[in-house]
């Protein structure tokens, strides 16, 4: 009792509010620095590209010293992340607390309209404006304002793709993504200015859930990382495990509250007259079927993801609708747009199944770790062990001969690698479709999304049809990224590497997909106005003609 009684004397001798202190604050941020200079493949792409040393903290330093609160130096950590330019790098801070004002929107033909309502909410009655409505302000801040303000919060690489999700944050915020996303009224003054009926401004409740955070604390709760905490229960057999870590190549689509994003349907109608193969139960994967235009079949796929429920069934079910596509059609549509990416593994594997001869896959450039070193050397211990195929023994040996080259070298990254593969160059599988095919691709193809479409592009399959890819390059681990704050971060470990040099007025010389993107031979974008009220008929009609003029000129 006495020992309670002392504990709970100390307790109320503690202040109300107790902050991180200077010390705390520049441990967190030289450990979050430590951890993207050991693991961060980028690293020296983002110093050539953006003239961003990720290791250079002494700008940041002072101004950690300088910050008032906890929230004012969580928000100059995500401010040092989003400088990366990295759509694989997000970062959130434990709070439950979000809050909505019942609609969504995106930029359509440059300006913030509305693509979502939530009439329950939003009674017409009462708030008459309707889907296509322009976006203002919010309080007095015109939303260019605000979109620049929420941009930090909302990198993805592609300078159009961040805009797109730095506005989806206006009517829509999360505290563990914009750490002042709680420091708002009980309703605010949304100025819209509508198709018909002139510009009104609206009073609207935000609509909020969960604990905002003020504070974390100036007791320390340090976590471990959440790949260090799995290490102490890896299987020294499974020899497979750094494959599985390389093998994620996706975006956090939580991050971008785009519709669509993931979405087993198209973000637009198909033609009238499509008839559906795939796409109407609840366990399909895929969305396929076939529509006739200019006397001609054409057969449309829709890829979600690159993270299939099941990936033996969902590769088996894609090889079943190319060979269906190659007895039926006389050119393919492969949708990939809105696609957060996922399993490289997956991607190839798709591939493989729209090139009747060999080709070309990406390579991954690794960062040259002792990690990594001893991984490869494990798994080459372990697959030697159990007489695992003779492919796997030399790919692992490959592997660990060339983090050895880079290390006696001293160099940051390997040199492109082949994942899951002794080399990049492949064959095709069987049942593979050999007739013309065009791929639909746009801001939010992204990762695996971008190597699919790559692929395509760098053997000269298909052509590319949409807008510049997100260009969201190599795998991605999460980490814990503070003791002290708590801050979960995701890391880019590769780079991926394609067949040549990407020339582009924006960036150096490449052969990265990283910011980059894959840049379309017909670019088309589906950001319209137009498209957005008429299902992107305009859209639909305007790939259907680019299809059916590819299948002319390639006389097939």
């Amino acid at each position: 009792m006495r020992i309670i009684a002392c504990l709970l004397a100390f307790i109320a001798c503690l202040p109300c509010r107790a902050d991180l202190t200077a010390e705390q604050k520049i441990a967190d941020l030289v450990q979050l620095a430590s951890l993207y200079g050991k693991n961060y493949g980028p690293y020296e792409w983002k110093r050539v590209a953006f003239n961003f040393d990720a290791l250079d903290l002494r700008p940041w330093v002072e101004r950690a010293r300088q910050t008032r609160n906890d929230l004012e130096f969580i928000d100059l950590c995500f401010e040092y992340l989003s400088k990366m330019d990295d759509a694989h790098v997000s970062y959130t801070f434990p709070s439950s607390f979000s809050a909505s004002l019942g609609f969504s929107v995106d930029i359509y033909d440059g300006k913030v309209l509305i693509d979502g309502l939530n009439r329950t909410l939003l009674p017409a009655a009462r708030y008459p404006f309707q889907i296509g409505d322009e976006v203002v302000s919010v309080d007095g801040r015109p939303v260019e304002d605000l979109i620049r303000e929420f941009s930090r919060y909302s990198i993805a690489a592609n300078p159009l793709s961040t805009r797109r999700s730095a506005s989806a944050r206006i009517p829509i915020r999360a505290q563990s993504r914009v750490p002042f996303a709680h420091m708002i009224g009980d309703t605010a003054a949304v100025e819209i200015r509508q198709a018909v009926g002139g510009t009104n401004t609206y009073d609207i409740p935000w609509q909020k859930s969960g604990t905002p955070v003020t504070t974390v604390g100036i007791i320390p709760s340090p976590l471990l990382g959440i790949e260090r905490s799995r290490a102490s229960h890896e299987d020294p057999m499974d020899y497979m495990r750094p494959l599985r870590l390389l093998d994620n190549a996706s975006i956090d689509a939580d991050q971008h509250a785009v519709l669509g994003i993931g979405a087993r349907a198209p973000i637009f109608r198909l033609p009238a007259g499509f008839q559906i193969r795939q796409g109407q139960a609840a366990t399909d994967f895929y969305y396929s079927g076939t529509f006739q235009a200019d006397g001609l079949r054409i057969g449309f796929i829709r890829i979600p993801s690159y993270s299939p429920p099941n990936t033996a069934l969902q590769i088996q079910q894609f090889r079943d609708e190319m060979i269906f596509f190659e007895q039926n059609t006389d050119g393919l549509v492969i949708d990939d747009m809105r696609n957060p990416g996922g399993s490289v593994n997956y991607v190839q594997a798709l591939a493989q199944l729209v090139h009747t001869g060999p080709f070309r896959l990406l390579g991954f450039e690794l960062r040259a770790t002792a990690n990594w070193h001893a991984s490869f050397s494990s798994s080459l211990a372990a697959a030697r062990a159990q007489n695992a195929p003779a492919w796997t023994i030399a790919m692992f040996a490959a592997y660990l001969s060339d983090i050895e080259k880079a290390l006696r070298e001293n160099r940051a990254n390997t040199g492109p690698l082949p994942l899951g593969s002794v080399t990049v160059d492949v064959s095709p599988s069987p049942g593979a479709y050999s007739k013309p095919l065009i791929v639909l691709v746009d801001e939010f193809s992204a990762s695996a999304a971008d190597m699919f479409p790559a692929i395509v592009q760098d053997n000269g399959r298909g052509l590319i049809f949409g807008n510049r890819t997100m260009g969201a390059d190599g795998n991605v681990v999460a980490y814990d990224g503070g003791n002290y704050t708590e801050i979960f971060t995701r890391v880019t470990q590769s780079l991926m590497s394609r067949k040549n040099p990407i020339v582009t007025p924006e960036y150096p010389t490449a052969p990265y997909v990283e910011n980059i993107g894959v840049r379309p031979e017909i670019v088309e974008d589906y950001m319209t106005r137009d498209n957005l009220i008429n299902g992107g008929a305009t859209f639909v009609q305007r790939f259907t003609a680019a299809i059916v003029e590819h299948i002319r000129r390639t006389g097939r």
